[in-house]
């Protein structure tokens, strides 16, 4: 998925609105004799920039995905970097249980499929899906998964690649299929929560306290008072104008608050009009 050009481009968003929570070496050792069952696990192969490594645990993160395992990343203190916490943005416990193995056979101890990521297939090793291709049949099998993601300069090498199960990579632009890294394994934790199966969007409760027919005819009755002021509606020949408001109103189905506002803009209307008609 990263390729040689891809580069760190986000900036931390959350630097000027909330302190990073801190990572230390003595919390990273504690973090890692808790219990933790993850069946899903996220591989980032020699790794350059600090703030990839906690961006890409930010968008596991949302995903509902914890772990992650970093084979040979530049900086062996990566995991508690400044700059990674910052791009984190919340993710530190998925940070304070990232483990940093030698080799990618130890990043996949335990693992029964590896699924490369790959902006180019190889003329040998394993098929090539996209992701919403294979990710469904994968996630029927029930099998702890993992996703191996190449280093930004140079991705991932053909020896990586030939022990893995199979490649994913996320149809792109022709002229242009250069991802960041961490902009990679959120488009690939997300199709993998979406073949999990997802989670649900909290559907918007409508307010319970619709404003009556009362409530609402007294609000028409006063916009036809101020249009009447301000010369918008002639009472001798009114035409459809106020049934058009009545059946304006009726669609939008308004609160007792939201009529209050209506009759307090009626009422400014009429301030300013007879305001406007003295000498």
């Amino acid at each position: 998925m990263p390729d040689p050009d891809a580069r760190a481009s986000a900036t931390p968003d959350e630097y000027a609105s909330e302190a990073a929570p801190t990572v230390t070496p003595d919390t990273l050792a504690g973090a890692a004799c808790e219990p933790f069952r993850d069946p899903t696990r996220f591989v980032l192969l020699h790794t350059s920039h600090p703030g990839n490594v906690g961006a890409a645990a930010r968008a596991m993160k949302v995903m509902g995905f914890h772990d992650l395992v970093l084979v040979q990343p530049r900086f062996a203190d990566v995991l508690c970097r400044e700059e990674t916490v910052a791009m984190a943005s919340g993710a530190a416990d998925i940070l304070a249980r990232a483990r940093i193995v030698p080799t990618l056979s130890e990043a996949l101890e335990g693992v029964a499929f590896a699924c490369a990521t790959a902006m180019t297939p190889r003329d040998f090793g394993p098929p090539t899906h996209a992701p919403r291709e294979l990710l469904p049949r994968l996630a029927a099998e029930r099998q702890r998964v993992a996703f191996v993601f190449g280093s930004e300069r140079y991705g991932m090498s053909n020896d990586d690649v030939y022990r893995c199960h199979a490649c994913v990579s996320v149809p792109t632009h022709p002229d242009y299929g250069s991802l960041n890294l961490s902009q990679a394994v959120q488009l690939i934790a997300y199709d993998w929560r979406q073949a999990l199966g997802g989670f649900t969007v909290a559907p918007r409760v409508p307010d319970p306290t619709l404003a009556d027919g009362v409530a609402v005819q007294g609000a028409l009755e006063h916009w036809r008072e101020a249009l009447v002021e301000i010369g918008f509606l002639d009472p001798a020949t009114p035409r459809k104008l106020l049934p058009r408001l009545q059946q304006l109103i009726n669609r939008a189905q308004p609160t007792a608050e939201e009529v209050h506002i209506l009759r307090g803009m009626a009422r400014a209307v009429q301030r300013a009009a007879r305001k406007a008609a003295k000498p």
